[in-house]
């Protein structure tokens, strides 16, 4: 089977995952699908597009430049999502781009725009989901199509798929994981001696944090997260409000490194559970773990989640859950679902 895809957004993820169509096109034949990549609008280089597809290899090589996609025949300087989207004949649309927190936008736009079309969309953006996730899948069903976002929690450790397809009918009644890698990290780094200042300027320099890394340290990247999964697991519609939040910046360097030489670890946990009268309670707080949990040896950028379930008693699930390959793969696992589900 074959798909057009449109990449909306052309950094790190978008761009990855055009590498990864390029460079791993027999493995995807090989699976019965070809990947053409036919238009891309990215903020920095433009909009270009294709109808029988883009030379990938071409635009890869090229040294990144302001308004790149001017250079190029059918390209321009300029960038228009919106109109690449209401153009372009792709069959799926592949979504990374910034999104406000508060109302998802402009990247609920982009993928409201596609869906009415009848494409496809994949997205990583916790945005458009934690704002929008009904109503983006119902107009997905209205209009044929599909709405996937299996890295919006874990990069591409499978999450979402997990609990709506491995677990269904499991009774899945609560769930409590290490959701976020650069505060995990950080504190990681503290335990060893560094200052929490000392210890997010080198996730910075990894590439684990943002340059402002406010929403992982304070927990907002966290709070999104637990919002999405308790609206997907219990079919809710939270809010920010309706959970509990604290970062870690409050947390005294020194009190990280007496709870380890105690044996215990602090660590920044988003949980949420639902009680026999259907109310959710969920928060996103540090907390001093033992040595019998089973959160305390998670360490470095790796995530972990673990649900409580009514007949498995409590599944953990424990990955990678930031950088530019998983995540790109995250949307790779989407394309893949959508072809399965055909």
């Amino acid at each position: 089977m074959k798909y057009n895809i449109a990449l909306i957004g052309f950094g790190g993820v978008n761009r990855t995952l055009g590498e990864i169509i390029h460079r791993k096109r027999t493995e995807f034949t090989n699976m019965g699908i070809e990947l053409n990549v036919v238009s891309i609008s990215d903020l920095f280089y433009g909009d270009i597009h294709d109808d029988n597809g883009l030379d990938i290899e071409r635009i890869l090589n090229e040294e990144p430049e302001k308004g790149l996609f001017g250079k190029f025949q059918n390209g321009s300087s300029e960038c228009n999502p919106l109109s690449v989207i209401q153009k372009t004949n792709a069959d799926i649309v592949s979504e990374a781009t910034y999104s406000n927190p508060t109302d998802g936008q402009p990247a609920l736009g982009y993928c409201e725009a596609a869906l009415t079309r009848g494409i496809h969309v994949v997205t990583t953006n916790k945005g458009p989901v934690a704002t929008a996730s009904n109503e983006l899948k119902k107009l997905a069903r209205d209009n044929d199509c599909r709405f996937e976002y299996e890295g919006v929690v874990m990069s591409g450790t499978p999450v979402i798929r997990f609990v709506n397809q491995d677990l269904e009918g499991c009774n899945v009644t609560g769930f409590r994981g290490i959701l976020n890698g650069t505060a995990n990290y950080v504190l990681g780094q503290v335990e060893g001696g560094k200052s929490q200042s000392e210890a997010i300027k080198e996730a910075q320099e990894l590439g684990y944090a943002e340059a402002d890394p406010t929403a992982d340290i304070e927990g907002g990247d966290v709070l999104l997260k637990v919002r999405i999964l308790a609206n997907v697991l219990w079919g809710k519609t939270l809010n920010d409000s309706d959970i509990v939040r604290e970062g870690i910046s409050g947390l005294p360097d020194d009190a990280v490194r007496a709870a380890l030489l105690e044996g215990r670890r602090w660590k920044l946990i988003g949980e949420a559970s639902i009680d026999d009268n259907s109310k959710v309670t969920a928060s996103v707080k540090p907390e001093l773990l033992g040595s019998n949990d089973i959160l305390v040896g998670i360490s470095g950028a790796t995530n972990a989640i673990t649900f409580n379930t009514e007949y498995l008693g409590n599944v953990m699930i424990s990955g990678p859950g930031a950088g530019k390959e998983e995540t790109a793969f995250a949307l790779l696992s989407d394309i893949i679902a959508i072809n399965k589900n055909r």
